[in-house]
């Protein structure tokens, strides 16, 4: 994957509204006042320009809002206003509530996200939270944004082995099961699943990261990484069977650590990023070093994505209370991996 830029610099990025109802809007406003003076990043809204004006006045912002006809105008008009790719709503969202009534909307501003990352006239996609109830009771059946990411890169005709990876400070730890229970976790962990989102990682890590030869590691599954079978097999008969065939590939990879010693600061700097077997060993030290900053960065999709590494936060929603630190933090990572993808 490489990236089109003009004068130098990455096209824009497009940041999606999302979940109208909670606090991406509020964020998105002070995004743009910390990036407005940025002459490497420009990032244009795709969402309702009308119902931006109004939660900006709301949480007392004078950020001024812009339509735009096409994303290319985005650069010119970034510094002094956010551009916004006008995508009404059918209904005017409340603060603090969702409803299926704005799905439409929601979804429409992904899809052209995706098709404009996939056309190469954007560098970049950062989503805003979504809100998945509203979206299920509009009819929406994917799990999330990175099943239907992907599911839209595969129905135009791309590869998509999606992979979450997030990332706080030095960290990048990548939950191999994700939002699934705990109990279900032994059965859905297999072999070949660490196989192939090690791979992904490594290839991503190499292509979008610049790190030549990525360092990997795995956590075990259970404490003290099963103790030689004495606390769980799956170690055993899971974990190592995938370190076997990783490294017989060429990949440098490290485990199965014990996961309550994974990720001091001294264990950090012996990896590049850690595949983590379930999703609370990988979000509990990513959300301790980082709470506010933390991003969510998909790897394996024919395209950038990052997104904030939080929800839809209902009740800060037009408080001008939310923290904006995760989603700056998202476009500088988004930004930084479209500069490093340009074509020369």
């Amino acid at each position: 994957m490489s990236v089109l830029a003009v004068s130098g610099k990455p096209l824009p990025i497009a940041v999606t509204i999302g979940e109208p109802g909670g606090i991406g809007p509020d964020i998105t406003a002070q995004a743009w006042q910390a990036f407005r003076h940025n002459r490497e990043i420009a990032f244009f809204v795709l969402g309702d320009s009308g119902f931006l004006r109004e939660r900006f006045a709301q949480i007392h912002s004078d950020v001024v809002v812009r339509e735009i006809a096409v994303q290319a105008e985005a650069g010119a008009v970034f510094a002094t206003a956010l551009p916004v790719i006008h995508m009404p709503f059918a209904e005017k969202p409340d603060t603090g509530q969702f409803s299926p009534k704005t799905a439409a909307t929601v979804i429409g501003a992904i899809d052209k996200a995706v098709d404009l990352a996939l056309t190469g006239e954007i560098s970049a996609i950062v989503t805003n939270p979504i809100q998945k109830e509203a979206l299920y009771e509009a009819g929406f059946v994917h799990q999330g944004h990175t099943d239907y990411l992907a599911h839209l890169a595969r129905r135009r005709g791309h590869d998509a082995e999606p992979v979450m990876m997030l990332c706080a400070g030095d960290l990048r730890a990548i939950p191999v099961t994700v939002h699934i229970a705990l109990a279900e976790v032994p059965r859905q962990l297999t072999t070949d699943l660490i196989i192939r989102q090690a791979r992904v990682v490594a290839r991503d890590l190499s292509q979008r990261f610049g790190i030549s030869k990525p360092r990997l590691a795995l956590t075990g599954l259970n404490p003290h990484a099963g103790e030689n079978g004495a606390m769980g097999k799956e170690e055993q008969t899971i974990i190592a069977l995938a370190l076997s065939e990783l490294r017989s590939q060429g990949l440098a990879i490290q485990g199965p650590l014990p996961a309550d010693t994974a990720f001091h600061a001294e264990a950090r700097s012996a990896y590049d990023a850690i595949l983590c077997m379930y999703h609370d060993q990988a979000l509990i030290p990513v959300k301790t070093l980082d709470f506010h900053g933390g991003v969510n960065c998909t790897l394996g999709l024919p395209f950038i994505r990052t997104s904030p590494d939080h929800g839809t936060a209902l009740s800060l929603a037009g408080t001008g209370k939310a923290n904006p630190q995760s989603l700056i933090a998202a476009i500088t990572l988004a930004g930084d991996i479209a500069r490093r993808s340009m074509r020369p």
